[in-house]
């Protein structure tokens, strides 16, 4: 038996078949928008596994290229590990489902989606996040908070709910928002300037729309008999609790305030080692119950320091960002570089600029794509102090990646401004709350340093937030432990006009709009400061890029030569290449790009590029070699693959009689093209011109013989002539 929603959204009808497929999974949700179809199942195991005091959460995004008629490319044709839109997109899944499940549920739980059909119009990642709300809310799980999605977008100042992709590329804001019914639980956006305010009218615009997806979810709910799995909780007992708060409560205290981080942790680790060490190691659940104890005392202090004593465990006032320092230009062989260092965070910013050899090329469902400007995210073991293989990027560094390269993205030149392909890679140092937004800070410096000329300045900062019932206290550039036991990771960018990118991820279920709208605020302010101390550093771009960078020159032909400047399969610009070393690229529309280290080189492939496309003109003076004798005069070609006659009778002011007298092959002649006979494609040269203009401008010309009738007569017509539409292409 299917049950189904329908509903509408944004003008198109949302429909939502449960228990249609995947009926062996605890919960399955067949979602379709458009012609965008996902399945979404939910499954958890019954009993958990080990001894666990978290929820082991799975969520797994795959996009079956069959979805939009496509077979994947590779040698294998067929699926492989995700790519880095899907972990994306799976993230974005998990993210506002997570802080949903009750306290003490420790069961492995899986959450898969597959993108079954894909319009390429209508996108899927809200369509996951209401799909994973369904198989989990429609099934035995103990789900109980239903959520829906939607994505906002602004066109010509006006509000878009879930804009198609074609839409999007018109749009200033693609915003991700989901929610329940009371407010907010999850955002990500990336933006063009937008002020604060009007993202947060998108955001009541679509928590509008999300209030009529979860109602959908309850009424439905409502009608049907699920039961769902009780979740048993045993907490610790009452006395075992004071305790231990009363042994170690003062000295965890002072444990918690000390400002350096690893001195912190230690004096913590100290207290714990000391009260573990009293039970026997074979009692695992008395070790278990006191860690846990432990851990809840730790996050219960720096909440009270908070809520009730108005302090920040290191000391700060609530709106206070932590001393920044900045280094720049500080690694000579890298074509741009920045340090960044934000309290014990530390993100050192290298920036690489390529040629358009070195673009990113996507296959994803749609059309191949190419992306000229990346960002990698690096976060080292050592940045926390631990010991761990170094391996491929995982989850996170992909996810804080990705967040800082939508920041940074509006303000990257246009590729007519600045022609380069730009790599930013941050390589975290040090780690201590918020390593995406010292990213953002410190790709914005290498960027200058390298010398692109930014559209803005960009700078980020995290907010965080305690709250306990309608008590809350809002935290500007949270450290890792106030992220670690607080209630919320904003993190906001943007330049002094506006935003750039937003990612607001909870741990409660919600935030009612208010709160948002004053943590925008105070992180505006917090970002204004951090700008302000950048600038200072460095206000501007520096005028030169590297020298070790690239030079790219880029020049526009007629498009009908592009053929010439390739030459038959390809034999011209592989002749210009090997004696330039330089890297070449041309398109149909007639736009060539030139990129060499050595800019001699590049200014030498542009001179040769040059001489194949100029249009040879009337009265225009060339320097020529002579490539043929016949007996009524020389061809000299004045250009690559053109060739002029230049007839004995404009040899000189005087009568030749022999040609060779006067001309011999190979010579290097300076003419001037006298008539160009497009029909008969035919170019006359003159050297006599040229020396009767300057006789012309010593006196008076000495009388010559007159020319006879059989050499005019071989002036009009010659074999082997090309013009500057017909050339003799090698």
């Amino acid at each position: 038996m299917s049950n189904n929603i329908n509903i509408e959204i944004g003008g198109r009808n949302l429909s939502i078949e449960i228990g249609k497929v995947g009926r062996q999974a605890d919960g399955s949700a067949l979602v379709r928008y458009g012609d965008t179809i996902m399945l979404v199942t939910a499954t958890s195991r019954k009993e958990i596994s080990g001894e666990k005091n978290f929820l082991p959460l799975i969520v797994d995004y795959r996009e079956n290229t069959y979805a939009a008629g496509k077979i994947p490319g590779g040698f294998f044709k067929r699926e492989g590990k995700p790519s880095e839109r899907e972990i994306l997109v799976a993230r974005m899944i998990d993210r506002p489902i997570r802080p949903l499940f009750p306290e003490g549920y420790f069961q492995d739980t899986q959450i898969v989606a597959l993108l079954l059909s894909a319009d390429l119009e209508n996108e899927p990642d809200t369509m996951g996040i209401i799909g994973a709300s369904v198989a989990l809310y429609f099934s035995e799980i103990p789900f109980t908070t239903p959520l829906g999605a939607v994505k906002v977008g602004l066109i010509d100042d006006q509000f878009v709910i879930n804009p198609t992709a074609s839409q999007l590329e018109k749009s200033k804001i693609n915003m991700v928002v989901a929610g329940n019914e009371d407010g907010i639980c999850m955002i990500e956006a990336g933006a063009s300037e937008l002020e604060e305010e009007k993202v947060v009218e998108g955001l009541i615009l679509a928590q509008e729309e999300i209030k009529k997806i979860v109602a959908a979810q309850k009424e439905l709910f409502a009608q049907l008999n699920i039961a769902k799995t009780e979740v048993k909780v045993n907490p610790p007992a009452a006395e075992k609790i004071k305790q231990i708060e009363d042994e170690i409560g003062a000295e965890l205290l002072q444990a918690i305030q000390i400002k350096q981080k690893k001195a912190s942790e230690r004096a913590g680790q100290e207290i714990l080692n000391r009260l573990l060490a009293r039970i026997p190691k074979e009692n695992t659940e008395e070790i278990s119950a006191t860690k846990d104890i432990f851990y809840n005392l730790q996050k219960k202090i720096v909440r009270d320091l908070v809520l009730n004593k108005g302090q920040r465990a290191d000391g700060r006032a609530f709106n206070e960002l932590r001393p920044i320092s900045i280094e720049v230009g500080l690694l000579p062989r890298t074509h741009g570089s920045a340090l960044f260092t934000r309290g014990e965070t530390q993100s050192l910013a290298t920036v690489t600029l390529g040629t358009f050899e070195d673009v990113q090329r996507l296959d994803g469902l749609g059309e191949e794509a190419e992306k000229r400007f990346m960002l990698h995210y690096n976060f080292p073991p050592f940045s926390v102090g631990e010991v761990s293989f170094m391996r491929a990027p995982g989850r996170r560094e992909i996810g804080h990646g990705a967040l800082a390269e939508k920041a940074l993205l509006p303000a990257i030149p246009d590729e007519e401004t600045f022609p380069y392909t730009i790599r930013i890679v941050s390589d975290i140092l040090e780690s201590n709350g918020s390593s995406s937004m010292a990213t953002v800070c410190g790709g914005t410096l290498a960027l200058l340093d390298a010398g692109v000329p930014l559209k803005m300045v960009v700078a980020g900062i995290a907010v965080g937030l305690v709250k306990e019932g309608e008590r809350y206290a809002l935290l500007t550039d949270i450290a890792g432990l106030e992220d670690h036991y607080g209630d919320m990771d904003f993190k906001v960018t943007g330049s002094e006009h506006g935003i750039t990118a937003i990612q607001m991820d909870l741990k409660i279920p919600y935030l009612p709009i208010q709160i948002i709208r004053e943590a925008f605020q105070q992180s505006r302010e917090a970002r204004l400061q951090v700008l302000e101390k950048m600038k200072a550093v460095l206000p501007a771009q520096r005028p030169q890029i590297s020298v070790y960078a690239p030079r790219i020159i880029t020049l526009f032909i007629n498009p009908e030569k592009v053929s010439d400047v390739i030459g038959p399969a390809g034999k011209m610009i592989k002749k210009i290449v090997a004696q330039t070393n330089a890297k070449i690229d041309i398109e149909e529309t007639g736009k060539v790009t030139i990129a060499s280290t050595d800019m001699e080189a590049a200014e030498k492939a542009r001179e040769m590029i040059r001489e194949i496309t100029t249009e040879v003109e009337i009265g225009q003076v060339y320097t020529g070699k002579v490539v043929r004798l016949e007996e009524y005069g020389a061809f000299v070609e004045i250009l690559p693959n053109i060739v002029g006659l230049l007839h004995i009778s404009e040899v000189a002011p005087y009568r030749i009689r022999n040609i060779k007298d006067e001309i011999s092959l190979g010579q290097t002649v300076t003419v001037k093209v006298i008539d160009i006979d497009e029909e008969n494609n035919r170019i006359r040269l003159s050297k006599k011109a040229l020396e009767e203009g300057d006789q012309a401008a010593k006196g008076p010309a000495q009388p010559r013989e007159r020319e006879d009738s059989h050499d005019r007569h071989h002036s009009h017509g010659f074999p082997g002539h090309h013009s500057r539409n017909d050339r003799n292409r090698r």
